[in-house]
């Protein structure tokens, strides 16, 4: 057993471009044992933070077991690698590895997919399918999504991770498997227990070691790794000259929240380097400004005064008129210049278009005193 590499990378000072180069380093490894946690072929772990080297420390701890695991964590945060990683640490690792996606298969079908059914068992079965459960045999079954489990299948399944036998749709004859089970779920089962949603003995049955995957957000410290990681991926991927990564396009990943976790910073890495231009990734960095700022909570206050400035530019600091910020606002002129002052918005703070910028106009200036109904 053993832990997943890391890199530690040699990153220079602030503004200048970081080195694609990325060392393997004692320091940079979650030590579970003396190889390396990923197998041949497998996809990679990336990471070297505390959360994450508990995780993969519990990894250690059940692979060579067979107890059913639930893999709990919000989207994109890894669930099916982790799942993987035990199936390749476990004494089942030279059997299969069989997926099935609880939320992409239409609950009229799935459990055919899941038990196989006969030939005739129902219109359109013109021959003998096996099952997801038989074909794990020997190995492990993945059951990804599994709150989305339809409640009226929860019993079958209760009953295939107890006894270890069912029968296929259409036969009298039952059939016996030898599988270990792993279970992922974005979801909060115990919420769904209390909603009559999710059956309680079956959450039991299936939480025998649950592990929590942490979310990106949680460990900052590894999203430089990923970003090298990706970028040198998609580098060989797409065939793009990148020798290096600017640091400020770093800061600005290690900033943002990432609410869609490691698939999101991967597909974004992806998107930076086709859209690159040069050697160096520099990537769209108001896409990751924009992003933080509309993920972060706001007040109404703060709200209010962000549409108005923002209405204020498109309009060129122009308040009155037809086309006016006021008019866009649908308030009143003097609504509109008592809200500014307000808020503390003047136009000299505000950046418009170069031209000449007059201060906030006066509610009692002549210009302004027609009256408005509101």
């Amino acid at each position: 057993m053993a832990a997943q590499a890391t890199w530690a990378i040699e990153l220079p000072a602030v503004n200048h471009p970081a080195s694609l180069e990325l060392e393997h380093a004692a320091s940079a490894k979650v030590a579970l044992d003396n190889n390396e946690l990923s197998g041949s072929g497998l996809p990679r772990i990336v990471g070297n933070s505390a959360a994450l080297r508990r995780v993969l420390g519990l990894v250690r701890l059940v692979a060579p077991t067979d107890a059913t695991v639930l893999i709990n964590g919000e989207t994109g945060t890894g669930k099916e690698l982790i799942a993987e990683a035990i199936h390749q640490h476990s004494d089942r690792s030279n059997g299969p590895f069989v997926k099935v996606n609880c939320a992409a298969i239409p609950a009229g079908l799935l459990e055919s997919e899941l038990f196989g059914h006969e030939r005739g068992a129902f219109t359109g079965a013109v021959s003998r399918v096996i099952g997801r459960f038989e074909r794990a045999n020997g190995g492990t079954l993945f059951l990804d999504e599994i709150g989305d489990l339809p409640l009226e299948l929860q019993p079958k399944i209760l009953r295939v991770l107890q006894e270890r036998q069912f029968e296929r749709l259409g036969s009298v004859t039952t059939t016996h498997t030898d599988m270990r089970v792993v279970c992922a779920t974005h979801q909060n089962l115990e919420e769904m227990i209390d909603e009559r949603q999710f059956r309680a003995d079956l959450f039991y049955r299936l939480s025998v070691f649950p592990i929590e995957l942490p979310p990106l957000r949680d460990r900052p410290e590894d999203i430089r790794l990923l970003v090298h990681y990706f970028a040198r991926y998609y580098a060989a991927r797409v065939r793009t000259p990148i020798t290096a990564i600017a640091e400020e396009f770093i800061a600005a990943c290690v900033r943002h929240s990432w609410p869609g976790n490691v698939r999101e910073l991967q597909n974004f890495i992806e998107r930076s380097l086709i859209l690159s231009k040069g050697p160096v990734l520099n990537g769209s960095l108001p896409d990751l400004t924009y992003a933080a700022k509309a993920s972060a909570a706001v007040t109404l206050e703060q709200a209010e005064s962000s549409h108005i400035r923002r209405t204020l530019r498109q309009t060129d600091g122009v308040v009155g008129g037809p086309n006016g910020a006021a008019a866009r606002l649908g308030l009143c002129r003097t609504t509109l210049i008592s809200k500014m002052k307000r808020l503390g918005i003047s136009l000299e703070k505000i950046d418009l278009p170069m031209r000449a910028v007059a201060p906030v106009p006066s509610a009692e200036d002549p210009i302004f005193s027609d009256s408005c109904v509101e």
